[in-house]
């Protein structure tokens, strides 16, 4: 008589969510993990066109809570799961962030992740105004014993502990704000992050932030930057330009209006000039019924040059204020919906002087190629920013469940044994 297989146990899926709140749109992601070594798998996408914010900041809750609930409903349509806890996507000109030290005494003269926790707290302990509010303290590197350059220093020996942090700061209100839109929708906050920082989980690899790397991501109201160095944040800023300005100034230079003027930009749009044919022609709608005109391709390229290229000088600027210009081994990495213009990583690459690439998230599986384009970069690193912050709890999960299904497999063949030597 053949022994028969117990049925394999199917671990319980576990839903994660996240929320990009943009200066034109807003985006909800779902997916779900059934381990932490299968890792996500994305499950559905929803968007909605966005009026309620300018530059980061909440200007209408009404609007921004029903642009909200709107992308919600058609992520939890496709995707076939109802969500309540997301994570939630901070960006904007209220962002703020510095280095900060502390010190402590090993107390084993080992390092445990106890002293680590002592480290930081010392570290954070610096006056932020009440007007501020600490989004993340993040390690750059640790030193024992004045020995510098360490990235993990648990189970060395040592007597003095320090650790350099970068602290990310944002305005009280705003975040207030945007959590009111939230919980307004119906939802609850399983934790914030820096928009920038999630973008930077999507499409990074490892080498690229270990050389040294900054990551533009250009959204509609601005474009926000984050420097890794030595696989750590270094500095974040912002550059107060986006995707509205190129289209504004399609609006302006053709006289046409904002909805023609954005479709002109995604359809046609080229930020240099010379890489578009002098016969090519378009079609541009009038102003309050006026008839539309046959124009040609390069008047529309003319407007988007001179607008790219200033972007892009504020942000080399921003570069070489950093003082970490050295540092970028990696150059820079375009990223965002505004990233997407044809002929922007050209003039990238002569105006930085220094390797650029398009970045587009990688790192999830399942509906994956629903998200390939820089616009869902931040949420889907803010999927992956949640997994990766949940990993171990969902360890325990999986193993918790397996012990429970031995513990029954277990007890029932004990019940069949028993009744086996009664008949």
């Amino acid at each position: 008589m053949s022994a028969t297989k117990n049925p394999i146990h199917k671990p319980r899926e576990r839903v994660f969510a996240a929320l990009d709140i943009g200066s034109t749109k807003v985006s909800i992601a779902i997916a779900t993990a059934n381990s932490a070594s299968e890792g996500l798998k994305l499950a559905g996408v929803g968007t909605s066109p966005n009026v309620g914010i300018r530059q980061g900041v909440v200007v209408n809750i009404e609007a921004t809570t029903d642009a909200i609930k709107k992308a919600r409903d058609e992520a939890e349509l496709m995707a076939g799961y109802k969500i309540e806890d997301v994570w939630i996507g901070i960006a904007g000109v209220h962002i703020k962030s510095f280095d900060s030290k502390g010190m402590v005494a090993i107390r084993n003269r080992e390092v445990t992740s106890s002293d680590i926790d002592r480290v930081i707290e010392a570290a954070k302990a610096v006056a932020v105004p009440a007007d501020r509010k600490v989004l993340h303290v993040l390690p750059r590197e640790y030193k024992v014993d004045g020995q510098d350059g360490i990235t993990d220093p648990i189970g060395m020996s040592g007597v003095r502990l320090e650790a350099s942090v970068h602290i990310v700061t944002a305005g009280a209100t705003a975040v207030s704000n945007t959590l009111k839109c939230i919980e307004r929708a119906g939802l609850r906050v399983a934790g914030l992050v820096l928009e920038p920082l999630a973008s930077a989980r999507s499409v990074l690899c490892d080498d690229e932030k270990h050389l040294g790397v900054c990551v533009a991501d250009m959204g509609g109201g601005a474009c926000n930057l984050v420097y890794l160095v030595n696989g750590s944040v270094a500095y974040t800023s912002v550059v107060p330009v986006g995707g509205q300005h190129f289209t504004h100034d399609v609006a302006i230079g053709l006289r046409t209006p904002q909805s023609a003027a954005e479709d002109l930009k995604r359809k046609y749009g080229c930020a240099m000039a010379s890489l578009v044919e002098e016969t090519e022609t378009i079609e541009a709608d009038g102003v309050g019924g006026r008839k539309s005109r046959v124009i040609a391709r390069r008047e529309l390229a003319d407007v988007l040059e001179a607008r790219a290229e200033e972007t892009l000088n504020l942000i080399a600027t921003d570069i070489r204020l950093s003082g970490l210009l050295p540092m970028l081994g990696s150059g820079v990495i375009l990223t965002g919906g505004s990233s997407q213009l044809v002929g922007l990583v050209e003039m990238g690459e002569f105006i930085f002087d220094i390797p650029v690439r398009r970045g587009v998230p990688h790192g999830i599986g399942g509906l994956n190629e629903l998200a390939r384009t820089g616009e869902f970069a931040t949420v889907i690193g803010l999927l992956l920013y949640g997994f990766d912050e949940r990993k171990h709890t969902l360890q325990e999960m999986n193993l918790g469940e397996v012990v429970l299904t031995q513990s029954f497999d277990g007890f029932a063949k004990r019940v069949k044994d028993f009744f086996g030597q009664l008949f």
